[in-house]
Order: C-alpha cells, then structure tokens, then sequence
C-alpha cells in the first residue's frame, strides 16, 4: 500500500487542480490518497472523479485549523461525508475566520513597507474565502524581497514575525466533533511542526484522544527521521492509528513529492485499515 494522506490542491494553498494532484499521484505509483484542503471540501468531487478514470483510491479529507494554547495545531479527517451538514457549517465558520486575518496581516506587512500584500496575495489563492500565508508568502517572493516561501516565512509570516497575526481557529473539541459527525477518522496532522512542550505535546493527545481522536501522522513531509521515532513510540504508547503523508502543496514548495514518503514503521496499526 503506498498510501499519501494528506496533501493540497488550489481549492486551498496547492499549485495543483484537485485533477492534476491525483494525477500526478498515480504516476508516482500512490494508490491511496487523501485530498485535505484546509478548511475547505470544494476540490473533492473533482478528485474523486479522477480517481476513478487512474484506478486508485481517493479518501475525502480535509485539514481542520485550530487553536491550542498559543500555537495553530491541524487536525486531518479522513474519509469524511464531505457534503455532511455539520461538517460544511463547521468549515464555513473558520473561513470567515481566514479571511478576516488575511486583512490584518495585510495590514501589518504594509506597516514594514511591504505594500499591496493582500491584492498580491489574492492574487494567488484561486479560493478568494482561502487567502493563506502561503499566498502572502508567494507575493512577497514575487517583489524579489526575498529568494523562496521558507525564507518569507521565517522572516516575516511566523510567530514573532512583523506580518504574523494572533488568530482563534476552532477549538480542538470542535474540529474532532464536525469530522466524526461526517463519518470520518480524525489525525493529528505533522506534530512535530508545533512548538509545543512536553507536557504540553501530552495534553494535546490526552484532549484529542478524550474527545474522539484516533489516528496521528508518524511519517510526514515535514518529520525528519528522529521525529518519526518519537510519535512511533507516542502511537504505541496511546494505542492510536499511524498515517502516513507528504502533505505535498507543488513539487517547487515540498520536501516530499506524492507518495515518497518514508513507510510507517512495521508495528504501528496504519489509518487505512480503518479506511479501507
């Protein structure tokens, strides 16, 4: 099973249509994939159909925001009903959400002399309800400020940073409920990004697992071979599912293109046997 469950198409912050994804999925031999817009569904039916002309699997997903202490922690659901009421209710809230931190962080980088960074940022988002970092990242990049999106990033998008913007995403509890409640399995999404504690690494899955979460992402684009070991041992010890994804946004912005993630280690119990 080479399986990629998680991953981005232009509905959200990717390069790629929902079609040209799945396609390039199934030339790179993936044959279970989860297409996961941030907060957002609209790309599935098309990924859905495609899947079906390439012969390989396409699990509805979605990638939910939410806000834990001071930090946006992401909270996958897999194998959702994605025209589920609740589910659409629950994902339109936090669009509103988006777009009113897209005006603030506009407004805070033209105060560093980065001006007509929402236009330039929309730019770049086909979804005009989507207008990410990511978008805002890419404009900059365009006015020659600076070489690539990780730089703009670390320089003036994360936390600290002049064009960071304090926001409230949905509650942990919330984001878990709107994906049970539409069928799916809900994962937390590439833990070892979050800057969190110990003992705060242990509250998120002690809240997550208390409120109906199930699996975690032990192998992502974004782990590097010793983070992949710690949540190994935290799925064991916890007793949850392992995913495995790239979280692939455009071959000129990922680490790992679709399906070239490292495997799961061989003990752990992967998600898509709950999918399957």
């Amino acid at each position: 099973m080479n399986a990629d469950l998680h991953c981005h198409s232009i509905v959200s912050d990717g390069w790629l249509t929902p079609a040209e994804l799945v396609r390039r999925a199934a030339a790179n031999g993936v044959t279970m994939l989860a297409l996961t817009d941030h907060d957002e569904v609209g790309g599935l039916d098309e990924a859905l159909a495609t899947a079906a002309e390439c012969g390989i699997t396409l699990v509805p997903g979605v990638e939910i925001s939410v806000s834990f202490h001071e930090e946006t922690v992401h909270v996958v659901g897999l194998g959702i009903d994605h025209r589920h009421s609740e589910l659409v209710a629950g994902l339109a809230q936090v669009r509103r959400g988006r777009s009113e931190r897209a005006a603030r962080i506009g407004l805070a980088l033209d105060r560093v002399g980065i001006h007509g960074a929402l236009e330039g940022a929309r730019r770049y988002a086909r979804n005009p309800e989507l207008v990410g970092r990511a978008h805002f990242a890419r404009f900059i990049v365009e006015t020659g400020l600076m070489p690539d999106v990780a730089t703009v990033f670390r320089y003036y998008l994360a936390r600290g940073k002049p064009g960071f913007v304090e926001h409230q995403w949905a509650r942990l509890e919330e984001a878990v409920s709107w994906i049970r409640a539409a069928g799916g399995v809900a994962v937390i999404a590439h833990p070892g990004r979050y800057r969190l504690s110990s003992a705060r690494m242990d509250e998120l899955f002690d809240r997550f697992a208390a409120c109906g979460g199930e699996a975690v992402e032990v192998v992502s684009g974004s782990h590097d071979e010793a983070e992949t070991g710690r949540f190994a041992h935290l799925a064991r010890k916890r007793g949850l599912l392992a995913s495995r994804a790239s979280d692939f946004h455009g071959e000129q912005e990922s680490a790992v293109d679709l399906g070239r993630c490292a495997p799961l280690p061989p003990d752990l119990v992967p998600v898509w046997s709950r999918l399957e």
